[in-house]
């Protein structure tokens, strides 16, 4: 306890902890060892401080090490925002995800309840009929079965129990809004990761770098989205082949048409499940272009097309054929019957 105290006061005073000072600390917090005032201390000054990369990669493997895991193969990816860009949009990654698994990439979702915004992940899952509350083996047989799994945080991350209070009480964005994304139960190599402040793009890509992720892109539009944006252009950073660029995504350039933010802004679950299935069903509006966008970095991030031009049609393939829309029914029947 003397060390964690002498940590937060580093902290306190501006001070940078390195990776091993920084996974010793929170897995002490995910172990349920400082009390909440303590929490509230650190995460209050890391945030006025600025997290590092180092201290991101060292919570990441607290984390990690006590999170429940499941086996995926190599070529899995995450679609996922960090939520918090406030901005209360359709579900785009969901959507997304659906879509791309629609092609045959194998995607393990990972997401919570909203937080931030009207409808997460698991809010809209839920509402579409999906069972989100399965176990392990059944989201390794979704995935291995239908190429899509979504894995309940909750479920997963039993250890975030212990900062619940304080992220309670602080009622603000901390490095818990970084840590979720970046601990995928799936330990997926691959990574379409929208964030909800450009400053972190950077050093979120150099933690996935740190941990041995393959291909990853960082996001943040100029309108404020954790996703790519089809009504302005989209600040990107890509890992790969252990090299990290920053590039820039303009709407204009790609075979979608470019909309101003307010065609997709959602509601409630209801109504957002409603404006996804009218996407599936054929509807051609923003909703299907901010999906075909974020769909093909997904596709081009896998290997599995040569540009983003060619992921769009791709995606449009797999909605107008009806292949995403089965894909969420298949999602609903297995996790249903697997329940039982």
């Amino acid at each position: 306890m003397v060390k964690n105290t002498e940590y937060i006061e580093k902290l306190s005073l501006g001070l940078n902890l390195d990776t091993r000072d920084s996974y010793l600390l929170f897995l002490d917090i995910m172990s349920g060892n400082i009390n909440t005032n303590e929490i509230i201390k650190l995460l209050t000054a890391l945030k006025v401080k600025g997290e590092t990369t180092d201290e991101i990669t060292g919570a990441v493997m607290a984390i990690r090490e006590k999170m429940v895991h499941i086996e995926a193969p190599d070529d899995t990816i995450d679609i996922v925002g960090t939520g918090g860009d406030g901005l209360n949009t359709l579900n785009i990654s969901t959507a997304s995800a659906i879509v791309v698994a629609s092609i045959g990439i194998k995607v393990a979702k990972h997401g919570n309840r909203s937080v931030s915004s009207l409808s997460g992940a698991s809010d809209i899952l839920t509402e579409l009929g999906v069972n989100i509350n399965i176990s392990t083996n059944s989201a390794i047989k979704c995935l291995n079965d239908i190429d899509i799994c979504f894995m309940f945080a909750p479920l997963y991350h039993s250890s975030f129990k212990h900062v619940a209070e304080a992220r309670s009480q602080l009622k603000t964005r901390t490095i818990f809004n970084i840590l979720g994304p970046l601990c995928n139960p799936a330990n997926v190599k691959n990574h379409l990761i929208g964030a909800y402040d450009k400053k972190l793009l950077l050093p979120m890509s150099q933690v996935l770098k740190n941990l041995g992720s393959n291909n990853s892109w960082l996001l943040h539009s100029n309108d404020g989205l954790d996703e790519i944006s089809i009504s302005d252009k989209t600040d990107v950073v890509k890992l790969h082949n252990n090299k990290i660029i920053e590039d820039v995504i303009d709407p204009n350039n790609y075979l979608i048409t470019p909309a101003p933010i307010n065609k997709i802004i959602g509601k409630d679950p209801k109504y957002n499940a409603k404006e996804l299935f009218k996407v599936l069903e054929g509807e051609l509006n923003a909703y299907r272009d901010i999906i075909l966008i974020n769909s093909a970095a997904a596709i081009f991030i896998s290997g599995n097309c040569h540009d983003i031009d060619e992921g769009i049609n791709m995606a449009s393939v797999a909605i107008d054929s009806k292949a995403a829309l089965k894909k969420v029914n298949e999602l609903k029947e297995i996790t249903n019957k697997l329940s039982k």
